[in-house]
């Protein structure tokens, strides 16, 4: 991980927050498959159109290793509510497709700073409703359905499950892959992993300033370890980098779904930094969260 954190440095690209949004845009989707697995090619890759909260049609992808009627991840890409697409996480998709025998469909959410809190957030409550309606017109078993996602991704996926338990729409799993949770970036880690480790503090403040006003943070929908309640949500698969900014706050969460009765598999990977999990060409702990992920979906699904 000391090794590729130098060549990044080395490589004298700037940082997100140097560049103006469509900038920053452009410059994620460029990297995002530089240190990525090759995309593995599968049965089914199948461009879609789910819609947003507003009717508004975004772009979805579908991922099936068969033909078969299989399970279905929703999967929420991380990038801090203001970059990322389906570019940027269709090798992860389709290593999370390929590992776990079900399907993923990944979708589009809208971002900022064009639509900030909470409109990802209703994107994300859309985009599954639909699917669990819709899911067997695109061959799929919508009654076997999770949501997950990495980073941002993350925590719209913890926001969707517990959404899900209060409008009764039955989930198998919440995938939640570094996750944010808290309202003001203020752990341990914050400070600890503050500068030097991929994601940055300034970074982050980039991030959340696009997306969301201060006076909304405490809100639980952007600060899912405010929520009041989690007794009932889907059990959880919560994978954790050591070297992350936001390594607290996930344990922090894991830990308040067990104390709700939640069944949790909390996998916390040593030595490496956020966004780890797309590293999978330089580090093998990479492919062992890919294929922990995995194992979850299969056990979620009764693959």
């Amino acid at each position: 991980m000391a090794d590729v954190l130098d060549k990044i440095r080395r490589a004298n690209r700037p940082p997100f927050y140097a560049l103006s949004v469509p900038e920053a845009r452009e410059a994620y989707v460029a990297a995002s498959e530089i240190l990525e697995l090759p995309r593995v090619p599968l049965a089914r890759v199948e461009e879609l159109r789910i819609p947003a909260a507003d009717g508004s049609p975004q772009p979805a992808r579908l991922y099936a290793p068969s033909n078969e009627v299989l399970p279905v991840l929703l999967y929420l890409h991380g990038g801090g509510f203001t970059i990322g697409n389906l570019e940027t996480h269709d090798s992860l998709c389709r290593q999370l497709a390929l590992r776990s025998g079900a399907a993923v469909v990944a979708y589009e959410y809208r971002l900022a700073p064009e639509h900030r809190f909470p409109i990802a957030v209703d994107d994300g409550w859309t985009a599954m409703k639909w699917l669990s309606q819709q899911a067997h017109a695109l061959g799929l078993d919508g009654t076997r359905l999770a949501v997950g996602g990495d980073s941002a991704g993350g925590t719209l996926s913890a926001v969707a499950a517990i959404h899900a338990r209060d409008t009764g729409l039955p989930l198998r799993l919440q995938l939640l892959i570094t996750p944010g949770t808290t309202a003001h970036a203020d752990t341990p880690s914050h400070r600890t992993f503050a500068s030097g480790y991929l994601l940055e503090a300034q970074g982050i403040s980039w991030f959340f300033d696009h997306y969301i006003d201060p006076a909304d943070r405490e809100d639980w929908r952007f600060a899912p370890l405010l929520a009041d309640d989690l007794e009932g949500v889907a059990p959880a698969c919560v994978i954790l980098a050591e070297c992350d900014p936001l390594v607290d706050e996930g344990v922090a969460y894991a830990d308040r779904l067990r104390a709700a009765g939640v069944m949790v598999d909390l996998e916390l990977y040593r030595g490496v930094t956020h966004d780890f999990i797309k590293l999978g060409r330089v580090l093998p702990e990479a492919t062992h969260a890919q294929e922990a992920a995995a194992h979850a979906l299969k056990k979620a699904f009764s693959l």
